[in-house]
């Protein structure tokens, strides 16, 4: 199992969020750093993985989108496993 642990803590902007996630997902160069292609790339996740994310609500307003996508993502790939902490 992939387990990735990102703190959110000091991300201030959906940019800087996306690029923690990216990296730490080890998404492809071409990822397009918007919900959609989150989304797309969270659903094809092939292998069992745990992402817990810490300090999430610290993310302030823009976490409310990036919450739904991951859920939403979550629920439609039963190898997603998301923690939110």
């Amino acid at each position: 199992m992939n387990e990735i642990t990102i703190d959110c803590a000091g991300l201030e902007t959906p940019r800087m969020f996306h690029q923690a996630l990216a990296e730490g997902l080890a998404f492809p160069a071409w990822y397009g750093h918007n919900l959609d292609a989150l989304h797309d790339l969270l659903t094809a996740i092939a292998d069992e993985t745990r992402l817990t994310l810490l300090n999430f609500e610290g993310l302030g307003p823009f976490s409310r989108g990036f919450r739904r996508v991951l859920t939403d993502a979550e629920g439609e790939n039963p190898r997603l496993t998301i923690i939110f902490r």
